[in-house]
């Protein structure tokens, strides 16, 4: 991965020729030897302020760490708050998701350049060398540039004590390109799992999961590679054109391009969308193709006698869905539900978006603010109890189960280094109930779309498998056909054993998991 420079250079004199390394007993290198040219400059000649764009990075980071918070939620709110640019915004944005994404391979190379277990360091050194080091091995920008700045930034936000530490770490890291350090760390290495674990930047654990998972949908292993490194590109911007209600017109304007995979759809490079009119009224909304193509799959299921199929018009309103009652039955924060509510209303179906949480559950409120309101209503309730409680009331019932989110790494950085195989344990009889819930909720005759962000057998094929081994009233539809009816492609290749798994390596979009499912009349 790979950026540009912002503003903000380094007051150096140019690289120099690097020494030799100091070794401990255990191999680590010593934070001394000889010194780098671009060092050199006198004390008061050094960089004493934080960068406002690497300022954000490295806030990103500490919230990430110190507070459990979500890059993509914190970032847009630092980035306002310094006043960024849509350059400099452009910068701390590959900085932030870069170093978080990285962290594994990044902290490996740390490990053999400070003298110490890295868990002894401050946190807040720690996500300053990550910074560091992503500048220094991933990033356009020159190596002085890196370093004066990142030590810049430690010696205003952390201390001229801890500067000097930073400063001379990644005089080391700046020794060897990227492709150098693999090959030293990996030079020892034979496990196929463990070398793309390093490589890659993905926890042990999920590499394994992820190269099952793509055997379980039809996929070859030899694909890990490929998977893994899609997880690590920066992720183009998707956006929906709610159907009815907004426009792709102003985002085409400002420089999106028309989306490939689905009707209603447009890529952009990113920048401030918030600036966008129809982005702000919530017309036009920022949603991964993936999720837009199984909501738009679960809508265009034939109800009648041609199981598997699409009607012949989606768009219009003689479908046969007036009258239908849909259920979003984990609405929130409301992505697909705003989507589904456009499609309801024009076809004269009526959505029910349901969210447990009452914050979130405001959330949805809010994506479905475009809609007009007599399409659909908002319930705060725990989706479980709704099968009990409105038993065999919706035609369709979209129910997007919380899960690991190993299907949307490449959007949440941070999400590979939080999930452990427990979460997997914790989910499994949640994700169960909610499908027997959503499958007590639906007509006779009517569907039930099944849906994670995670490719996962545990999460997907397991739980449809347990459900249908359970009831005798249940059919599985081929999801796969669907998905090709609803998309401009028409040939997703997406479907295995009658479910659907997209991927990022093959789509571009999130890895998202479909299974429709009838109860038979």
């Amino acid at each position: 991965m790979s950026g540009s420079g912002t503003s903000g250079s380094s007051r150096g004199s140019g690289q120099g020729a690097g020494g030799g390394s100091r070794r401990n007993a255990q191999g680590r290198e010593r934070n001394r030897g000889p010194q780098r040219g671009f060092t050199e400059s006198a004390p008061s000649q050094r960089t004493r302020r934080a960068d406002p764009a690497r300022l954000v990075a490295f806030e990103v980071l500490r919230a990430v760490a110190a507070e459990d918070a979500y890059a993509n939620l914190v970032l847009p709110a630092r980035i306002r708050h310094h006043g960024l640019d849509k350059r400099d915004a452009g910068f701390a944005t590959e900085l932030s998701y870069g170093a978080l994404r990285g962290q594994g391979t990044y902290d490996a190379i740390l490990a053999r350049c400070v003298d110490r277990p890295l868990d002894e360091l401050d946190p807040a050194i720690l996500d300053a060398l990550r910074i560091g080091v992503h500048q220094l091995l991933a990033m356009r920008v020159p190596a002085h540039a890196a370093l004066d700045q990142t030590v810049g930034l430690a010696r205003a936000v952390i201390g001229a004590g801890p500067s000097a530490l930073i400063n001379a770490v990644l005089r080391k890291v700046s020794a060897r390109t990227l492709d150098e350090w693999l090959d030293l760390l990996l030079s020892t290495e034979t496990d196929a799992t463990r070398i793309a674990s390093i490589r890659y930047a993905h926890p042990e654990w999920i590499v394994r999961a992820l190269r099952q998972s793509l055997v379980v949908h039809g996929r070859p292993a030899a694909e890990i590679d490929a998977l893994l490194e899609a997880d690590n590109a920066a992720p183009v911007v998707n956006l929906v054109a709610l159907p009815g209600v907004g426009s792709l017109d102003e985002a085409l304007e400002s420089g999106a391009t028309p989306g490939e995979l689905v009707e209603g759809s447009a890529l952009s490079s990113g920048g401030d969308l918030g600036r966008l009119a129809s982005v702000r009224d919530g017309s036009t909304r920022v949603q991964d193709v993936g999720s837009q193509l199984v909501a738009r799959a679960m809508a265009a299921v034939d109800l009648g006698t041609n199981p598997g199929t699409a009607p012949g018009a989606e768009a219009g309103t003689d479908s046969g869905d007036a009258g239908e009652r849909w259920l979003d039955l984990c609405a929130g924060p409301g992505g697909k539900a705003a989507l589904l509510g456009a499609l309801a209303r024009q076809r004269g179906a009526h959505l029910l978006a349901n969210e447990s949480a009452a914050h979130r559950a405001k959330l949805v409120r809010q994506a479905l603010s475009a809609v007009p309101r007599e399409a659909w209503e908002v319930r705060t309730g725990d989706g479980r109890d709704i099968g009990a409680e409105q038993p065999e009331s919706f035609d369709r019932v979209l129910v997007d189960v919380p899960c690991t989110g190993l299907g949307a790494l490449r959007r949440r950085p941070e999400s590979r280094w939080r999930r452990t195989p427990k979460d997997l344990v914790d989910l499994g009889p949640l994700q169960r109930q909610l499908l027997n819930s959503a499958i007590d909720a639906v007509k006779p005759g009517g569907v039930v779309a099944y849906v994670t962000c995670s490719p996962h057998p545990a999460e997907t094929t397991a739980v449809v498998s347990d459900a249908l081994r359970k009831r005798e009233d249940l059919e599985l539809l081929d999801a796969g056909a669907v998905l090709d009816s609803v998309s401009l492609t028409g040939h997703l290749e997406a479907g295995h054993e009658l479910t659907a798994q997209l991927w990022p390596h093959v789509h571009q979009t999130d890895a998202m998991f479909l299974a429709l499912i009838r109860k038979l009349a």
